[in-house]
């Protein structure tokens, strides 16, 4: 019998919460029932095992992803759009490293028409018509905005700025500003 009051997205909730404070490796059911005060098969009503709890804590983490973007990115364009769609990237993995771990994780392709990342995708294209790239290109310039921030999260998070001047917020703008001029002047074929 499951607990009273624990539902499938409180376990999802639930499960956000201790991959930030623990990391995403470390959300198991038993830890996860531990945290929740039930034991583990009261989880199973919920949840079918350790990998449906993984994707469904990425689900969440690229829905609410998406929710901040789509907020920070109304009524922008041009510069404008990169940089607050960068930085509700950035910003969102270094409040919760647990969830921006999970919103890596590969879904199949039912549960990720199903999520955030749908949404994601579209908003990275809105974005770069804004430069007006040919779509022929914007799959490459998507790759490139992916590889930009999701390295940079990876190096910020791991200290890998932390022992060098300028400040890291700094060189964030200038590469920013690159990725900017970039996209601006996209070389053509």
């Amino acid at each position: 019998m499951a607990r009273a009051g624990l539902t499938t997205e409180l376990v999802a909730q639930v499960g956000a919460e201790l991959a930030d404070e623990a990391g995403f490796d470390q959300v198991t059911p038993s830890a996860l029932a531990r945290r929740c005060g039930v034991k583990v098969a009261s989880l199973y009503s919920h949840v079918a095992g350790g990998h449906d709890l993984r994707v469904r804590i990425a689900v969440l983490a690229l829905d609410e992803l998406a929710d901040r973007a789509a907020e920070a990115l109304a009524g922008r364009a041009g510069r404008d759009a990169l940089i607050a769609f960068a930085n509700v990237y950035r910003d969102y993995a270094l409040a919760h490293p647990g969830r921006w771990a999970a919103a890596q994780m590969r879904l199949d392709r039912d549960t990720a028409a199903k999520s955030g990342a749908i949404r994601l995708s579209q908003m990275t294209r809105a974005l770069l018509r804004g430069y007006d790239l040919p779509e022929a290109e914007q799959a490459h310039a998507v790759r490139l905005l992916g590889s930009v921030f999701n390295g940079w999260v990876s190096l910020e998070a791991g200290g890998g700025f932390s022992h060098s001047d300028p400040e890291p917020a700094e060189s964030w703008t200038r590469a920013l500003d690159g990725l900017d001029t970039l996209l601006r002047n996209w070389p053509s074929r």
